[in-house]
């Protein structure tokens, strides 16, 4: 059974940070594009940030200079560091698994609110 589960979301005050971690489980994880979205509320979903499984990186340009994405194979695991956070960072944030010839998988999304 193939699981995406988030979690390290929660309230936190303007400026300040948070840590993000997405485990994956019944995937191939090592090969596969990892990515984080995020979807505020009456807003469509945005793509926030992806790492391919050789480390190679891609930011939103809303996020550049203050998040960082990454992932450790060993642990079937990618995280999001987000710095210097904003309001307007405050979304579910999701994580999702791309894989040549596979289905994309999605998790279920952690909140992250960020207070002014």
């Amino acid at each position: 059974q193939v699981q995406l589960v988030e979690s390290g979301g929660g309230l936190v005050q303007a400026g300040g940070s948070l840590r993000l971690s997405c485990v994956a489980s019944g995937i191939i994880f090592g090969i596969n594009v990892m990515g984080w979205y995020r979807q505020a509320p009456g807003k469509q979903r945005e793509w926030v940030a992806s790492v391919t499984g050789g480390g190679s990186t891609n930011y939103a340009d809303s996020v550049k200079g203050r998040f960082t994405i990454s992932r450790d194979n060993a642990k079937n695991t990618v995280y999001l560091q987000m710095n210097s956070l904003k309001p307007e960072d405050t979304a579910v944030y999701l994580c999702r698994s791309q894989l040549r010839g596979v289905r994309d998988y999605w998790g279920q999304g952690t909140q992250v609110t960020v207070s002014s």
